[in-house]
């Protein structure tokens, strides 16, 4: 595939119960940052959010934040990011994470990760973009996700070549063999997004 140079995370805006996730975030944020990869994510200080945007940051990494103005207006926002870009709408802000990342991530998180990490499969499903797609399923955090896709697909409402939109991480470091493994894209998905 052709070098990732910015990766879009999706997690969450709460630290969890397991404070390995907490870990992971900081981690992968340092790993971003020392392989010069941008991190492309919803701008929050907070959660994991805030953790792998400081982990990047605490590492000399680049990182844009996207937050729509009713969060940035409670002061979720964080401030010390490279850029924080502020737009009107959560809809407005995927579609401006999505144009700017060659790939995603879901690290653990809640509705709003899943919301974010299934659009963008939808949208490689649909062929809007052909960027790659990765969950990191430490301590098997989204196993119940993934038996709910097989039942999607044992009910025939999706094909089990559906699987194929996305790879399955244990480790951080396979995240980026994952990544590395991806076929090149057929196109420039910022040409085609929406």
């Amino acid at each position: 595939m052709t070098k990732v140079k910015s990766i879009c995370v999706f997690c969450g805006a709460s630290d969890g119960k397991n404070p390995q996730h907490m870990e992971n975030a900081i981690a992968f944020g340092k790993m971003m940052a020392e392989r010069g990869i941008t991190l492309i994510y919803g701008g929050g200080r907070i959660g994991l959010m805030g953790a792998v945007a400081d982990g990047v940051m605490q590492n000399g990494g680049s990182v844009v934040g996207i937050i729509p103005a009713h969060l940035d207006d409670i002061e979720v926002g964080h401030t010390g990011l490279s850029e924080l870009i502020v737009c009107k709408s959560m809809h407005e802000r995927k579609v401006e994470m999505f144009r700017r990342s060659d790939a995603f991530v879901t690290l653990a998180g809640g509705l709003g990760s899943l919301d974010e990490a299934f659009e963008a499969i939808t949208l490689r499903q649909l062929g809007i973009h052909d960027k790659p797609m990765v969950f990191l399923n430490a301590l098997g955090y989204w196993d119940k996700c993934f038996d709910m896709i097989d039942a999607i697909i044992d009910e025939g409402f999706a094909r089990p070549s559906h699987k194929n939109l996305y790879t399955v991480a244990n480790t951080l470091d396979e995240i980026f063999e994952q990544l590395a493994a991806e076929p090149a894209p057929r196109f420039d998905p910022r040409e085609k997004l929406f």
